[in-house]
C-alpha cells in the first residue's frame, strides 16, 4: 500500500505522463521523458527545460544532488510509489527517478559548423541514442536525423545518449537534400560512410579531406544508405577492414569517422 501522500501509477499525473512514450503525444505537447539519476542531472543542468521530477522517496536522499539541483531551478520534485515510478520507466529495473522535459530539437543548424553528423533514415532508437552519444564525445557542433528516421526523444534513444541529448544542436524530420545545399553554401563538404565506397579513410586521413569542416552521412542499419545518394556528396567513405569482419555496425563506424575527423580538424 502506498505511504500518503504519494503519487500511485493511477494518479492522473502519472497516467498523463505514461502517454509521453508514444512519438504523437511528445509532438502534440512537447515535452518527453528522461529516465535515470544521470540523464535526470544533465536535464537539470539545463533547468528551463525541466518541467517536473518524479521519484521514490529513497531519490532525495541518495542523490542529494539532484534534489538540491530540482530545489535550485524551482522544478518541482513529486515522490511517488514503486509501481509509479515503473509505469514512466522503459526499463527492466527502474532507477526510481524520472524527468518531464520539454524537446530538445532545434532547427536545421548551417553557419559556424566543423563537424555534423547525419542519420539518415535510421530506425533503431538505440543507434539514434548512441550517434548523439558519439558525435557529442567527439566535440561535433551538432546531429541531424533526416525525414523518415527515429525520434530521438524515444525513450530508448533518450537512454542510449547517456545525456548527451542536452550537449549539443538536435535536428529532426531534415530533408537532406535541401540541408547539403545549405550546407554546401557554408562550404562544408560532405562525406558519406559507405561500406562500398569509392575512397578509403586512410587515404581521406594521409590526403588531407578530413581536416576540412565536414558533414558525415550515416544510413540505415538494414539498407545503409538510400539510391542516388552519390549525387549529394563529395565522397563515398569506407573505413578500411583489416581482419575478416563482413561490416561495421553504424555505430562503430560512425565513431571511428567522426573521431578521424575531430584528430585531423585539432592537429
Amino acid at each position: 500500500m502506498a505511504s500518503p501522500g504519494l503519487l500511485t501509477a493511477q494518479s492522473a499525473r502519472i497516467k498523463q505522463a505514461r502517454r509521453l512514450a508514444t512519438r504523437s503525444f511528445r509532438r502534440k505537447t512537447g515535452r518527453f521523458l528522461v529516465e535515470g539519476p544521470q540523464a535526470v542531472r544533465e536535464a537539470l543542468e539545463h533547468r528551463e527545460l525541466v518541467v517536473e521530477v518524479y521519484a521514490e522517496p529513497t531519490v532525495a536522499a541518495r542523490h542529494r544532488d539532484l534534489h538540491d539541483l530540482a530545489a535550485a531551478a524551482g522544478v518541482p520534485w513529486l515522490e511517488v510509489d514503486r509501481a509509479a515510478v515503473e509505469a514512466l520507466s522503459e526499463t527492466v529495473t527502474s532507477q526510481g527517478v524520472v524527468a518531464v522535459c520539454s524537446l530538445v530539437t532545434v532547427p536545421l543548424p548551417v553557419a559556424a559548423l566543423n563537424l555534423v553528423a547525419v542519420g539518415v533514415q535510421v530506425r533503431d532508437p538505440g543507434n539514434a541514442g548512441t550517434l548523439i552519444r558519439t558525435a557529442d564525445a567527439a566535440g561535433a557542433d551538432a546531429v541531424v536525423l533526416t525525414t523518415e528516421s527515429v525520434d530521438p526523444h524515444n525513450p530508448k534513444a533518450v537512454r542510449a545518449s547517456v545525456g548527451s541529448i542536452f550537449h549539443l544542436p538536435i535536428s529532426t524530420d531534415v530533408d537532406l537534400p535541401d540541408a547539403v545545399r545549405s550546407w554546401r553554401e557554408q562550404g562544408l563538404q560532405v562525406l558519406a560512410a559507405d561500406g562500398y565506397g569509392a575512397t578509403d579513410l586512410d587515404a581521406c586521413i594521409d590526403d588531407g579531406t578530413l581536416a576540412k569542416p565536414t558533414v558525415w552521412l550515416f544510413g540505415n542499419e538494414a539498407h545503409g544508405l538510400p539510391d542516388g545518394i552519390d549525387a549529394l556528396v563529395d565522397h563515398s567513405v569506407k573505413v578500411p577492414i583489416y581482419g575478416r569482419a563482413e561490416s561495421l555496425n553504424l555505430a562503430t563506424a560512425a565513431a571511428i569517422c567522426l573521431y578521424a575527423s575531430a584528430r585531423e580538424q585539432r592537429r
